[in-house]
């Protein structure tokens, strides 16, 4: 089968396309034909080896686990002999190791029936982004009816579902991002939107219950005189600030910061739980949550899909497209 392989740290150069042998399934796992997997920042920071501190548990001098791709939607081609929730031919999504790849196996407790309503394309782009606007919004950030929620970068593969979960949630949703993604902000769900070339939110003068953050582009007494005196700031990555904790640097400011002030700035990274991708499941069939795709690249153009992620234009997700049937 075809598979992205990379056994050194670098720029998207480094992803090869190559012949590996097809896995076979462990017993709690299925054999996925994968039919889509999606990009994550997560997938060019293992690529660069960046931040240093994550070379502690992906290999210091060169990638202990060859293989990218963390999320898919597919087909179950076989299944160990303990599963029982699934057998060949269903259609599935969930988080996946090694997703860029014509099969790949994942354990039958990371994996939901895909809706009938969504392409396996849409699907895919849904556990890493999706749960992390989800977990982010609803358990770091104790979201409410009727409250006022500020997304900053509202446009992007989390900022897309964040704002369209907030609505489902009953909150008054302002996204914040550039000038040609505010239409699309305000077509998904959003009541109003800042245009960051135009105005600065936390210069204007209007406070928000809760502030989920994806760019980290403001200091933190910036960002906290745009919330209320108590307040929530959830933290969902940031800038790469140094090149050992790269994001973590501000993540961990806030959670210092966090002790001494009435407001609560809350660091976040989203864990995968079934339960949770369940909920996502609910929200997409009822239609008040549909996955937004900028690109499409077949499994050839990963380097190239991972390159113009990493340039941090994208508007929603990035996926691969994969054109299944691959021999071992």
């Amino acid at each position: 089968m075809r598979a992205i392989v990379y056994t050194e740290y670098g720029p998207p150069e480094v992803l090869q396309l190559s012949e590996v042998a097809k896995p076979a399934p462990k017993d709690n796992e299925a054999l996925i034909r994968i039919r889509a997997a999606s990009v994550n920042p997560l997938d060019w920071h293992f690529m660069r080896g960046t931040p240093f501190a994550l070379r502690l548990a992906a290999g210091l001098r060169r990638p202990t686990a060859t293989r990218l791709g963390s999320e898919m939607a597919g087909q179950v081609e076989a299944v160990g002999r303990n599963v029982t929730q699934f057998r060949p031919g269903d259609e599935v999504f969930g988080p996946c190791r090694g997703a860029f790849a014509e099969y790949a196996c994942a354990s039958e407790g990371a994996l939901v029936p895909k809706p009938a309503n969504m392409t396996f394309e849409q699907a895919a782009a849904v556990p890493v982004a999706g749960l992390s606007a989800l977990q982010g919004l609803r358990d770091k950030g104790g979201i409410q009816p009727g409250q006022r929620l500020l997304v900053n970068g509202a446009s992007g593969g989390v900022g897309t579902f964040a704002v369209q979960i907030a609505k489902a949630f009953g909150a008054e949703v302002t996204g914040v991002c550039s000038t040609r993604n505010v239409e699309m902000v305000r077509s998904i769900g959003a009541s109003h939107v800042v245009d960051y070339t135009r105005e600065d939110f936390t210069r204007s003068g209007r406070r928000y219950d809760l502030i989920l953050d994806m760019v980290g582009n403001h200091s933190l007494s910036d960002v906290r005189r745009a919330l209320t005196a108590e307040g929530s700031l959830v933290l969902v990555g940031g800038p790469n600030e140094g090149r050992w904790l790269g994001p973590l640097t501000g993540m961990l400011r806030a959670a210092v910061l966090s002790r001494f002030v009435r407001q609560k700035l809350r660091p976040f990274m989203a864990h995968m739980a079934k339960n949770d991708l369940l909920v996502m499941q609910e929200l997409i069939e009822a239609g008040k949550v549909t996955p937004v795709i900028d690109r499409s690249y077949p499994l050839s153009e990963v380097p190239q899909a991972v390159r113009y992620l990493e340039e941090g234009h994208a508007r929603g997700k990035v996926v691969i497209s994969v054109e299944g049937g691959g021999v071992a």
